[in-house]
């Protein structure tokens, strides 16, 4: 459950880099909540060729994620706004920045 929030999140960061085949496959399952056999079904196309395409996707994102960072620091950013320590907030800024 936590790895599907967790690339339901990269998607929503990312998905303006992704190609609209991936988007679209990509939107159906973790936005739509279906299975791979219901997209299948839907875009008349097998189970396993769903799977390939989440698979590859998933890998795109964990490769923009490695390059960019943008869902680390969001999460930091998160993390600050819960710190009631000014020092610990400044702390969390400065490890964004670097």
């Amino acid at each position: 459950m936590k790895e599907f929030v967790y690339y339901g999140e990269l998607f929503n960061i990312y998905k303006g880099l992704l190609n609209d085949a991936n988007k679209k496959y990509y939107s159906l399952y973790y936005e739509e909540n279906l299975t791979l056999q219901e997209i299948a079904d839907l875009e008349n196309v097998s189970k396993s060729y769903v799977g390939n395409i989440i698979n590859k996707t998933s890998k795109r994102l964990d490769n923009f994620e490695n390059i960019l960072g943008l869902y680390k620091k969001y999460s930091l950013l998160e993390s600050a706004l819960e710190e009631k320590s000014l020092e610990n907030i400044k702390k969390v800024i400065k490890e964004i920045l670097n």
